[in-house]
């Protein structure tokens, strides 16, 4: 559903999942962003090389603490944020469910999510 919103942004899904977390954060270290979203470094260190290299995010070592890596979006980062802001709403209409439906279906997937989190946390 969302790869021909994407597809015109010049993005994957992976890269909309960082940029919306950078979009609402502006900035975060590396760590925090994998923890964010559920990655190890394995994947999230070449995801945000390939974003750096398209331009859309910047890293850099934190001047206050050099063991740190900050990600920020560049200018080109934050213009797609506009073009991006339709898909939501496109996912909610293309699901076939009602807003109302769509809303609680969204709501008990995170709440699955977080139990799932939470219970992979304890091991």
């Amino acid at each position: 559903m969302y790869r021909p919103y994407l597809d015109k942004l010049g993005i994957t899904y992976p890269q909309y999942l960082v940029l919306l977390v950078l979009w609402e954060q502006h900035e975060t270290t590396v760590k925090a962003l994998g923890a964010e979203l559920y990655l190890d470094s394995g994947t999230l260190t070449p995801l945000l090389k390939r974003m750096e290299e398209s331009g859309l995010v910047r890293r850099e070592r934190s001047k206050e603490d050099e063991r740190r890596v900050m990600v920020r979006l560049t200018t080109k980062g934050e213009e797609l944020k506009d073009d991006a802001s339709i898909i939501p709403d496109a996912m909610a209409t293309n699901s076939g469910l009602s807003k109302e439906e769509f809303t609680k279906a969204l709501t008990s997937f995170q709440q699955l999510l977080d139990h799932i989190h939470s219970v992979n946390d304890k091991k």
